[in-house]
């Protein structure tokens, strides 16, 4: 599994990335295929399909130490222009 890092960017308008996943580090459990772009269609755009993939997510990096349960996982679906490699 790759290991990823959620961008910490902050476009204006809409986005389907959750803003508490900006930043932390998960790996990609697997990778659905491309669909056009949200952000761009919930704007009436022309929107290219981009790879979309499941990251996961443990407790512990979401929510560091208030995490009740440190080492349950949490999976949200990315697209792959949020992701960048986490070393």
């Amino acid at each position: 599994m790759q290991k990823v890092r959620v961008k910490q960017m902050m476009p204006p308008g809409h986005v389907r990335t959750p803003f508490y996943l900006r930043g932390k580090c998960g790996t990609i459990e697997r990778s659905l295929g491309a669909f056009p772009n949200p952000e761009d269609l919930a704007y009436g755009l022309k929107a290219p399909a981009l790879p979309l993939h499941r990251v996961r997510f443990t407790m512990a990096e979401v929510w560091g130490s208030d995490a009740e349960n440190p080492d349950d996982t949490l999976d949200a679906e990315i697209y792959e222009h949020w992701l960048e490699p986490a070393d």
